[in-house]
Parts: C-alpha cells; sequence; structure tokens
C-alpha cells in the first residue's frame, strides 16, 4: 500500500465521505431553523400581545370567590378581552394557573401578554376598590348600597347588622347600630365579606371616636350614640353644613332644659313615609318612640346615618339662647331663629303661608 492511500484513505472512500458530511450538515441546519423557529413561535405565545381593550382602554374585571379556570375563561372571553385562546389556554396550563385561580377585581389593560396576565391573575394582586356611602337612612339601605360595590351581597350584610348576639360584640343594639358606619370613601379588595366590611367600618368607628371627638362628647354629657341621635336629626333638618352648628345648639339647649325636642324629622322616620314635606298636627299623633313632640329626651337611636359635618356641628354645637328655629319663608332652605315662642309664632306663620301659596299642603 502506498503512503498516500495509508495516511489519505483511497480516491473511493472520498467519494463517499462527501455526501454523508453535507448531509449531516443540512440536517444540522433544518434542525437549527426547526428550533429555531420553534423557539420564535413559543416566545410569540408567551410574550407578545394577547389582550384586547376597548378603546384600549384599562377594563376591571371580577372572579368572584370559588370561581374555577371555566369560569375566569367565560369572563375574559364574554368580554372580548383576549385575542388568541388557545395561547392563553396551553401557557396557563403550563403555569398551573387552574390550580391557582384566586378571586377579586383585577385591571385588565390592553396589550398585555399571556404570561404578564396569567401572573396577574394567580398572583392575587388585585385592585381595590373605593366604597362610598353616604345619605343612608338605615341598615337596609346600607346594604342595597354596599352590595354593589364589594362581592358581599346586601342580605349577607343586612342579616349580620340584624343579628343581636353579633352586634352585641360591637357595643350596640339594633336601635343604635348605624352608628358605627361613619359617610365616607374607603379602600376595600373587591372580594371582602360582609363580616370583612363590618369589622372594617368598626375599626374605622373607633379611629374615628378615638381623641377629641370622645372628649367633646363627654363635655356635653353625652355618649357616643346620643352625638350620633342628635347628628342624624340635625343631617335631616338641614344640608347647609354652615347652619348645622345652630340647629344642634337649639336641640342641645331643649335637651338641657328638659323640653322635648319637638323634631320633624323623628316624625317622618316614625311613620315610615320620607315622601312627607309638610308635617301636620295629625302626624304628631303617631304612638311611636321616635315621636319626640310626646317623648322626653333623644330618640332611641338615630334616624339615618348623619354625616362627618353633622357629627361635628352636635360636637361644636353654636353656643346661643335660641330655643327655636323655623325654615324661612324665602324658601332658600335655611332657618330663623327665635328665642321666644312669640318671634317663633311669627316666622312659623310666614313659613306656613308661603307653602300655602305654593300649595304644598302635605
Amino acid at each position: 500500500m502506498s503512503l498516500y492511500h495509508s495516511k489519505y484513505g483511497s480516491p473511493r472512500q472520498k467519494q463517499k465521505k462527501g455526501p454523508l458530511r453535507k448531509i449531516l450538515i443540512w440536517l444540522l441546519v433544518v434542525l437549527i431553523v426547526v428550533a429555531g423557529g420553534a423557539a420564535y413561535y413559543l416566545y410569540r405565545v408567551i410574550f407578545d400581545p394577547n389582550t384586547w381593550t376597548p378603546e384600549g382602554k384599562t377594563v376591571s374585571i371580577t372572579i368572584p370567590t370559588a370561581s374555577n379556570f371555566e369560569d375566569v375563561k367565560q369572563i375574559l372571553y364574554q368580554n372580548g378581552l383576549i385575542i388568541h385562546r388557545k395561547n392563553f389556554e396551553w401557557l396557563a396550563q403550563k403555569k398551573k394557573y387552574p390550580k391557582m385561580v384566586m378571586p377579586g377585581m383585577y385591571q385588565i389593560r390592553n396589550g398585555m401578554s399571556s404570561n404578564e396576565l396569567i401572573n396577574l391573575l394567580r398572583s392575587g394582586e388585585q385592585t381595590p376598590v373605593n366604597v362610598t356611602f353616604n345619605n343612608i337612612r338605615d341598615i337596609y339601605q346600607l346594604a342595597g348600597v354596599i352590595g354593589k360595590q364589594i362581592e358581599a351581597d346586601s342580605a349577607s350584610i343586612a342579616n349580620l347588622l340584624s343579628d343581636t348576639t353579633y352586634i352585641r360584640a360591637m357595643g350596640v343594639k339594633p336601635a343604635t347600630v348605624t352608628i358605627i358606619f361613619i359617610p365616607d370613601t374607603y379602600e376595600f379588595y373587591w372580594n371582602t365579606t360582609a363580616e370583612g366590611f363590618i369589622e372594617r367600618m368598626y375599626k374605622e368607628y373607633l379611629k374615628f371616636w378615638n381623641g377629641s371627638r370622645s372628649n367633646l362628647a363627654a363635655d356635653m354629657d353625652l355618649r357616643v350614640d346620643e352625638v350620633v341621635t342628635m347628628a342624624s336629626i340635625v343631617e335631616k333638618e338641614t344640608n347647609k353644613n354652615d347652619e348645622r352648628a345652630a340647629i344642634a345648639g337649639v336641640y342641645y339647649n331643649r335637651l338641657e332644659s328638659g323640653w322635648r325636642l319637638q323634631a320633624d324629622p323623628t316624625l317622618v322616620y316614625a311613620l315610615g313615609d320620607f315622601n312627607i314635606t309638610r308635617v301636620l298636627n295629625e302626624h304628631k299623633k303617631i304612638d311611636s318612640p321616635y315621636n319626640t313632640y310626646a317623648h322626653l329626651g333623644l330618640p332611641p337611636g338615630p334616624i339615618c346615618i348623619p354625616s362627618i359635618a353633622s357629627i361635628d356641628a352636635v360636637l361644636n354645637y353654636r353656643k346661643a339662647d335660641y330655643m327655636f328655629f323655623c325654615a324661612k319663608d324665602d324658601m332658600s332652605g335655611y332657618h330663623v331663629f327665635a328665642k321666644s315662642n312669640r318671634g317663633h309664632s311669627q316666622n312659623a306663620k310666614k313659613y306656613r303661608e308661603a307653602l300655602n301659596r305654593m300649595k304644598i299642603y302635605k
């Protein structure tokens, strides 16, 4: 065998290796291309925008307690928020989201990737909602207003507030249970329960009455529920913040003097007819502990949930000798005050005549 053959192989062997090497190189190239394509496709499935919102605005969705993955899909799909459903579902399975569904309210941004959306939904990092209530008459109206803002339904809230054993732990009774609710705007998670809502409100109540307000009530020799009850009457007497303290002063003077409060709003509450615009003598005959024309002192509890402005007006009542007040005959919503019954009678006569001219008889 020649030196050439032994060192480099025969020409026939070289001919066989050439095509084989080319095939292997092409196979490798194909595999790289396929792998690259698969990686690119996978990248797009995970990171490409996959949410759409009307006009590009952020959309809020709520996922109720005990929802499963099928429920979540229905919520998203019914709102048309997902562009490629299969991509979303495939990634959700890979990230084990069906086992990690978290209830709550979530903000869906336009153009979120499937990965961003799934990370948000399974994190439980929901967006708080602003819960607002004011101008509330009783626990049933309150429950209805709150039930529209968080997941807890109105019936569950009303039932708890009617449970004497439950509310006794907060130091209140059915007639005074509304005192723990201070009208304002509060942040809650949407999936807050009825218990969670009431417990939070009780904490806010304790915070509200801790300090100067509690001291002012003590200076007036009134309990918190008595202050709130008087404030509820003031609330229904006027919507003018700049005269609430003066009206509170009249009622406090009557209370201190042992007079009957003779507050028309308490009669309306006792009658349960909130469309009454003119209290008549026949209304004053109703047999009710809320009839302040018939009974001395404050009624058993608040006739509404008063605003902070009315509560603070009572605590900072205007110190004057006025014992009477009457709506002004100019129908401005303001009142005129009097120290004597004679002066009050003259004011009341003017107001009655104004009502008669307007043909308001009841």
